[in-house]
């Protein structure tokens, strides 16, 4: 290291400049909140992100909340550079995410209103009309009655398991006399698993009555208050006292690192055993509505092993809001975002000259601005090429029904050889990803698991085509910042990468033989790969850069990642702007980073774009590293779990005219005004959009037009 840099300390994270991660994350779902608040925002977007939040708050407990109570169950003191200790921080958490729910429901009620004035109508069953109520009532006996379950708690029945999100109906009832009732209770499970939660109203009288619709009008009930109104059918000769719904949330994380030693499982064992393990997890939130009686809130306490009172989450309204997204069907397009077709990439406009494309030029393409097509004809293609050899992929989350995970499967029927590295511990994927296994394997595809280390989670973009061509072997390579799953390719921003590149597909090569055998002592020409060289690379480069600045050059980092939290980075960073070296954070989600603090972080900005694309892409830029070393993109946030706990790989832009795109599209969402929030010192975002301001500069809308945005690139 120069003795230059010697010269400014690498600073120590301490509270006054480490934001705490999991309060950085609820700060993220207020940013998306507000997008449901914003009155320019459609109607029915408004409502797909108050599912959003919910969505993301159930899982935020499941995993990072649930963490943070084992940590305090085991008298676990540690705290990370931000000073909270476990019970501080789960208080701190109480209050923000209480306040949260509060904005959330507020919105919610606001956007219900709203919809009523669109003839979009929420209703109870007290507002049927006698002709409703009896078609209402003919779909319960029908559909709903056949699939419910009441389960009796006595001296002869204990309390059942409650799954993880599940929604419950706790009941009361009476038998007896008047003088001297009887108090039982009963739990039914609300089928919301096996149909859907929001009834249209319309659709049940079709159905039932003969009767259509005539003014295109919708009405939706909500399936627990159409079992609660029948009640009495579930239990003749009870009589109801009382009836409230409740849900719970569970530790959902599965802790694969304890199994290590466990040699008498394999990899698919154990993620098959964790995700039948998953919904026994303890209770980490209990969330009922603000009518339950005490006697009924303490059994459930009692019952659930629920022991504080912070665990309990008083709901105002129906539990519950991920499910809001099912009311997204509604054929109303004047209340919903303009629809966008992703644009054809041009040089792949003939698929027969795919792979001569792609060995004339790199090719780059952003989605979802650019259609995912020439994604899933890099494989389809390959799997039908009589002159392609052999195809390897890893796979993180594909979804179900995946083109790729077909094309794959296509290509061992015709004899390539198909090599696929699935990662089973992808997050809330285990189970799709463990059926995709079973039919590769049943298919004859060489299926891989991971690499040596089982904690090690393969979190790489990259596929790998082999063809025999005129002039001998060539390799073709697609390295991408997104998964291979064509679903979330419409809602995120990704970027990925066409190449043939001999040095980059060298790599390709190694990658593989170091992901499938056993070979720890890999090198690499130009990849960067994670756990072994991407961190101290990256430092490397950042100190370059300090060096510069202290040379007296313009000095500039634009960092673009979904978060920011691993320390050695911050504290380069910091070290990086106290040699005043300017530097853009583009970070959509949480950042333990904080700017603008006097002496260490008055050149540092951090921007979040959130809007109507979930950005996702990750790029890298480093103004004075040497032209191959300036621009890298791929699969890694700035985070522990990515630099030293996971296999990544982040690949350098090598082409001038490639590397301007690139350059042009980070531009572009600097300029962003519209969707963006700025992180101030004191840990509170700025939205830097003026609601009267029609013509904010909107990255977004810019790119729907040209896939790379402005034609200027940083200084």
């Amino acid at each position: 290291m120069s003795s230059n840099i010697n010269q400014i300390p690498l600073p120590d994270l301490t509270p006054a400049n480490y934001i705490n991660r999991e309060l950085s994350t609820v700060d993220f779902q207020k940013r998306v909140m507000a997008l449901a608040e914003d009155e320019n925002t459609p109607l029915l977007e408004r409502l797909k992100f108050i599912a959003i939040v919910g969505n993301n708050l159930d899982e935020f407990y499941m995993v990072r909340v649930a963490g943070y109570f084992q940590k305090l169950q085991l008298s676990n003191p540690k705290t990370r550079p931000d000073g909270y200790t476990p019970s501080q921080l789960l208080r701190r958490l109480r209050e923000e995410v209480s306040d949260l729910i509060i904005r959330q429901r507020t919105v919610r009620k606001r956007v219900f209103d709203l919809l009523e004035k669109e003839n979009i109508h929420f209703i109870k069953t007290h507002q049927l009309t006698p002709e409703q109520q009896i078609a209402i009532s003919h779909f319960f006996h029908e559909e709903v009655f056949p699939v419910l379950t009441p389960l009796a708690v006595d001296h002869a029945r204990p309390f059942p398991f409650i799954s993880n999100l599940s929604l419950n109906l706790g009941v009361y009832l009476e038998r007896g006399t008047p003088e001297s009732p009887e108090l039982e209770f009963a739990r039914i499970k609300v089928p919301v698993d096996i149909m859907p939660r929001i009834v249209r109203l319309e659709k049940v009288m079709e159905t039932y009555t003969g009767m259509e619709s005539e003014d295109n009008s919708y009405h939706f009930l909500w399936i627990e208050d159409i079992i609660r109104d029948h009640l009495d059918e579930l239990f003749p000769g009870m009589q109801i006292a009382e009836a409230f719904p409740f849900r719970v949330v569970r530790n959902a994380d599965i802790d694969y690192e304890h199994e290590q030693d466990d040699d008498l499982l394999d990899v698919k064992s154990i993620i098959e055993q964790g995700v039948r393990e998953r919904r026994f997890g303890s209770v980490v939130r209990l969330s009922v509505t603000s009518e339950i009686s005490d006697r009924m809130l303490n059994l459930l306490k009692s019952s659930l092993g629920v022991a504080s009172q912070r665990n309990v989450y008083t709901i105002d309204g129906e539990l519950g809001s991920a499910n809001l997204f099912e009311v997204m069907q509604v054929d109303r397009p004047d209340l919903k975002d303009s629809t966008y077709v992703p644009r054809q990439v041009e040089p792949f406009v003939q698929p027969a000259d795919f792979f001569n494309v792609i060995q004339k030029s790199d090719i780059i393409v952003h989605h979802p601005y650019d259609s995912f097509t020439p994604v899933e004809d890099f494989f389809n293609i390959a799997a039908h090429d009589p002159d392609v050899l052999a195809i390897k992929a890893t796979l993180y989350r594909v979804g179900k029904n995946s083109p790729v995970v077909n094309a794959l499967m296509e290509a061992r029927d015709n004899e390539k050889q198909v090599t696929v590295l699935v990662e089973l511990k992808a997050r809330f994927d285990e189970e799709n990803n463990l059926e995709w296994v079973t039919a590769l394997e049943e298919k004859g595809v060489h299926v891989v698991y991971g690499v040596e280390e089982l904690p090690v989670k393969t979190h790489a973009k990259i596929a790998l085509v082999i063809r025999r061509e005129q002039d001998g072997m060539r390799r073709y390579v697609h390295l991408g910042t997104g998964n291979y799953n064509a679903s979330t390719a419409r809602l995120y921003t990704d970027i990925g990468l066409f190449t043939s590149n001999e040095e980059i597909t060298e790599d390709a090569s190694r990658l593989f033989n170091r992901l499938t055998g056993y070979a720890p002592a890999t090198s690499y020409n130009r990849l960067l790969v994670a756990p072994e060289y991407l961190h101290d690379t990256f430092v490397a480069l950042i100190d370059n850069e300090i060096e510069a600045a202290l040379e007296g050059k313009p000095a500039r980092l634009i960092f673009k990642m979904n978060q920011l939290e691993e320390d050695v980075m911050i504290q380069k960073l910091y070290q990086a702007s106290q040699a005043g070296v300017k530097i853009d954070l583009i970070i959509r989600g949480l950042c333990c980073l904080r700017p603008g603090v006097s002496g260490l972080s008055d050149n540092i900005r951090v921007q979040s774009i959130v809007g109507r694309f979930l950005e996702h892409s990750r790029v890298y830029y480093f103004k004075n590293a040497p032209e191959s070393q300036q621009l890298y993109m791929g699969s890694a946030d700035l985070m522990r779990r990515n630099l030293l706990n996971r296999v990544e790989v982040i690949f350098p832009i090598l082409d001038p005219r490639v590397r301007r795109r690139v350059l042009r599209l980070l531009q572009t969402n600097l300029m962003d005004v519209r969707n963006s929030w700025v992180l101030n010192a004191d840990e509170t975002y700025t939205r830097l959009w003026d609601t009267n301001d029609i013509n904010a500069f909107d990255s977004h809308q810019i790119f729907m037009h040209n896939s790379f945005g402005i034609d200027e690139v940083p200084e």
